[in-house]
């Protein structure tokens, strides 16, 4: 089966790079839709979710509206994800601005700049973080990921991916080849931390409510003395992309390193931020807040994040929307 999938993939990419970006991003956004309406499973989770982040302040048909557009987000990110990753650096900047704050710029102008570690998140067409180091001369963007259990798949995807420049290493496997990475100048290590960490990870608020969170970029931050900076993908028109670097997060204070805890806090309450500036723009079908059982990570009881299901009655409303769009 492995074989039929990765010929099938193969020439699903073909086709999206042969394509101009826009069609792309059409494409994408008519799946999404599609996707919408037979993805059940997937559309549960994100109304769910935007009905726990959301109520009361929109109502059943604007959470249904929100979630239509995010599933066609979602679907245009993807479909662009595969053109860009073959889009030349030239052919990129009409479509991707790049907004640094103060502190990061000079950090880039100096001739040595040092490392600095970036919390990012599955906000717009996310793959795009890979080709910061090309827009911004002096640093070479390095990541993380978890390779796919299809050997074929994962190395078709990989090579998509390493197209930017960007280096990508297993977390599983080759975190010493990271280590030595981060302990050289000019290094822009970008960590994906706004899914569900799992039983190990933190547990702290989220849109309002408690959610399992990698401690990851506060971990390396402190580690190797690097400064710490959120970046989040905006999509301002279709295919249409701003990267925009927060302000720095504040690793020490008053000469003493801050606690994971209060540094993972701050960076959760950037993605707030950007959330709400757009919130078709997140990645809503995955399920942030899922229940944990036994201990955080600083030893503290953890609470069960409440179930993300909407009440019965907006349960009712939502359905009621259903059947008068369908």
């Amino acid at each position: 089966m492995e074989p039929i999938l990765y010929l099938l993939a193969r020439a699903l990419v073909a086709v999206m790079q042969a394509l101009p970006l826009r069609w792309v991003a059409r494409l994408g956004r008519a799946g999404g839709a599609v996707a919408f309406r037979v993805d059940a499973r997937h559309r549960r989770v994100a109304l769910a979710n935007l009905t726990m982040c959301f109520e009361p302040e929109k109502s059943p048909r604007e959470i249904r509206e929100l979630a239509r557009e995010n599933f066609r987000r979602i679907g245009e990110n993807y479909a662009c994800a595969i053109k860009t990753a073959a889009m030349s650096l030239e052919s990129l900047r009409s479509h991707v601005q790049f907004a640094l704050p103060p502190s990061l710029a000079s950090l880039a102008a100096e001739p040595q700049p040092p490392s600095v570690v970036v919390a990012i998140g599955h906000f717009g067409n996310f793959e795009l973080y890979a080709r910061f180091g090309q827009f911004v001369t002096g640093y070479q963007c390095v990541t993380t990921y978890r390779g796919l259990r299809q050997p074929l798949l994962n190395e078709l995807l990989q090579n998509l991916r390493e197209r930017s420049g960007c280096k990508f290493f297993e977390r599983r496997f080759e975190a010493a080849a990271l280590k030595a990475t981060m302990n050289q100048p000019g290094i822009i290590l970008g960590l994906l931390a706004d899914q569900h960490s799992g039983q190990g990870g933190l547990r702290l608020p989220f849109l309002g409510h408690d959610c399992g969170t990698s401690a990851a970029p506060a971990i390396f931050a402190l580690r190797y003395k690097c400064p710490l900076y959120t970046g989040v993908c905006y999509r301002v028109g279709l295919a249409q992309w701003r990267l925009e670097a927060g302000e720095p997060i504040p690793t020490h204070e008053n000469g003493q390193a801050r606690s994971t805890t209060d540094i993972m806090r701050d960076i959760n309450r950037a993605f707030e931020d950007a959330v709400r500036r757009d919130p078709a723009n997140w990645f809503w079908v995955h399920n942030r807040w899922k229940r944990i059982r036994g201990r955080n990570a600083a030893g503290n009881q953890s609470r069960r994040a409440p179930d993300p299901q909407p009440t019965a009655d907006r349960v009712s409303a939502i359905k009621g929307d259903e059947a008068n769009s369908a």
